[in-house]
């Protein structure tokens, strides 16, 4: 049976983007190493509201890795120390007895700060509006084998689309680069039968608005592929370069 732990939290705890922020240091004593990390944030809110205090604002959904909503940076790394693991699915059994983890929101200019360690990544959004989708117009829907896929080429297809949009790989990179999201996007399209009509101009539209949003160029230091929690191949991103090119 494992021990319960005492951890210390060194939270970034800032009320808007215009507000200064700061660390602000929690005691959180004989926790289960069974709980994962937000569900130890919980407890300190609990802590905190008994206390008349404001609780520490963070993200989160399904709770579950699947809807990227709940990232941030745990001691300087994008969902914490454990690959392929969003911060809902890292387990506090990950640290040790004593451990101080420092907790803080993604850091990239087109990610605004909200509030604690929440951001705006609507700009991921807008990424997707410029062009990353399929308008034409198929009518109804055809008959599932009425489009022949390779296995290899659908099963490729099907990994690009697992991109959660979370945005560690652009709180990851030094120049906050979103070209791994990107070129997941469109490699999901480009390697099917209906992404074919709008191919190359949907690779134009989404890398101008890459940098409208204000997402820095690639830096090559592969650190997103490493904080990816879907493991997606940052080889893609210089196929996305000769995509553009046509």
């Amino acid at each position: 049976m494992s021990r319960n732990l005492s951890l210390t939290l060194r939270i970034w705890r800032q009320e808007s983007l215009k507000s200064a922020g700061n660390f602000h240091v929690y005691q959180l004593e004989d926790v289960s190493p069974d709980l994962s990390l937000l569900e130890a944030l919980d407890q300190l809110n609990e802590q905190l509201i008994a206390k008349a205090e404001r609780p520490v604002h963070f993200e989160h959904d399904c709770r579950e890795g699947i809807c990227g909503s709940c990232g941030f940076l745990v001691n300087g790394q994008a969902h914490g120390p454990q690959s392929a693991t969003t911060v809902c699915q890292l387990y506090l059994r990950q640290f040790a007895d004593g451990d101080t983890l420092t907790l803080e929101p993604w850091r990239a200019r087109a990610f605004p700060l909200i509030q604690d360690l929440v951001v705006d990544r609507a700009a991921f959004d807008r990424l997707i509006a410029a062009g990353g989708y399929c308008s034409v117009n198929t009518g109804q829907a055809p008959d599932g084998n009425a489009l022949l896929i390779g296995q290899q080429k659908a099963a490729s297809a099907f990994a690009m689309a697992t991109c959660i949009g979370c945005g560690a790989c652009v709180a990851s990179c030094r120049n906050a680069s979103a070209s791994l999201f990107v070129a997941a996007k469109l490699a999901h399209l480009a390697q099917l039968p209906q992404g074919q009509p709008e191919r190359e101009h949907r690779a134009m539209l989404l890398q101008e608005q890459m940098r409208e949003q204000g997402f820095g160029s690639c830096s090559s230091n592969l650190e997103c592929e490493m904080v990816c929690p879907k493991q997606i191949s940052a080889d893609w991103i210089s196929w996305m370069h000769r995509e553009a090119k046509g």
